[in-house]
C-alpha cells in the first residue's frame, strides 16, 4: 500500500526530506524504517487507538493531582520560581523561524527529576527543548546530565533550532544525540547504563514505541520515573504496561494523555 499525498506542498516536503536523507548516510537505517512504516506498516501508527483512549479517559487525572499522588509535591511554585527563565524561553520560541512542538507538562517532568533526586535522565524527542529545559532545571542542581535523542528536522532545515529554548548555562549538563532512537539509544546506554528518569516523546508508531519502551525500561533504575507523552495515539503504552504488570497513572493535559509511573 502506497502513502497518499493530498497537496503539492506535501509532495514537495516528502521529496525534500528524502533528498536530505540521501545526503546523510548515517541516517540510512532510519530512512529504510520510514519507508516500511509509511508503506507496509502504514496502519500500525493507530493500532488499538480507540481501546486505549477509552482506557486512558477512565483513569485520567490532572497533572497537579498526578504529581501530588505520585511524589507528594505541589506543582504550583514551579512557574513562579522559574518565571524569568520560562518567559525568555517563550520569547525564543516565538522568534524561531521553524515551527515545532510546544511546551508540554513541564511540571511533571521537573518534579519527576526532583522526586527521583535525578543525576541521569534520558529523553527521546526534543524539538524546541521545553522538556529538556524542565529536566535540566532540576538536574543542574546535582551536577547531573540529560541525554537526549532527536532526529534532525530534515524537511525544515531546522537542525540548528533543536533545543532552541535551552539557555547556554544549562547546556554543559546536556548531551544531545542527533539520530533516530534505534541509533541514539545504544550510544546513550553505552555512556550511561542506568537512569533516574525516562521521558518518551519521539516515534509515534506502535512498533517504534514498544521497542523504545522496552529498552528504556531496562535502563530505568528501581524507584525511577517513566513518562510517555501522547499515549492515546495507539495502544503501545497500555499494552506495555499490561505486559509488565505496571500500575500506571494517566494524566490528561491539553486534550492528550500522558502515562507516568514509578518503577
Amino acid at each position: 500500500m502506497c502513502p497518499k499525498f493530498n497537496t503539492v506542498s506535501e509532495i514537495s516536503r516528502v521529496l525534500k526530506t528524502f533528498v536530505a536523507y540521501l545526503k546523510r548516510p548515517d541516517l540510512y537505517p532510519e530512512l529504510g524504517r520510514k519507508i516500511i512504516k509509511n508503506t507496509v506498516n502504514r496502519g500500525n501508527a493507530f493500532k488499538g487507538k480507540e481501546k486505549t483512549n477509552s482506557w486512558a479517559a477512565s483513569k485520567a487525572i490532572s497533572q497537579k493531582e498526578a504529581v501530588s499522588k505520585l511524589f507528594g509535591i505541589d506543582i504550583d511554585p514551579f512557574k513562579n520560581n522559574f518565571a524569568e527563565i520560562l518567559k525568555e524561553a517563550e520569547r525564543r520560541q516565538n522568534e524561531c523561524p521553524i515551527k515545532m512542538g510546544g511546551a508540554g507538562a513541564l511540571e511533571l517532568i521537573y518534579y519527576s527529576c526532583e522526586f527521583a533526586n535525578a543525576k541521569n535522565a534520558v529523553e527521546t524527542g526534543v524539538a524546541y527543548g521545553w522538556s529538556s529545559l524542565a529536566a535540566l532545571l532540576s538536574l543542574e542542581k546535582r551536577g547531573g546530565t540529560l541525554y537526549s535523542s532527536d532526529m534532525p528536522y530534515l524537511a525544515q532545515d531546522g537542525d540548528q533550532y533543536v533545543g532552541y529554548v535551552v539557555p547556554e548555562n544549562l547546556k554543559p549538563h546536556w548531551k544531545l544525540f542527533r539520530f533516530a532512537d534505534k541509533e541514539s539509544l545504544p550510544k546513550i546506554f553505552a555512556d550511561s547504563a542506568s537512569f533516574d528518569v525516562v521521558h518518551y516523546d519521539s516515534d509515534k508508531s506502535y512498533n517504534g514505541r514498544f521497542w523504545a519502551y522496552t529498552e528504556l525500561y531496562k535502563h530505568l533504575r528501581t524507584g525511577g520515573v517513566f513518562i510517555s507523552d501522547d499515549i492515546g495515539d495507539n495502544s503501545a503504552y497500555q499494552d506495555f504496561c499490561e505486559k509488565n504488570n505496571i500500575d500506571t497513572t494517566v494524566v490528561e493535559y491539553e486534550g492528550k494523555y500522558i502515562g507516568v509511573f514509578v518503577k
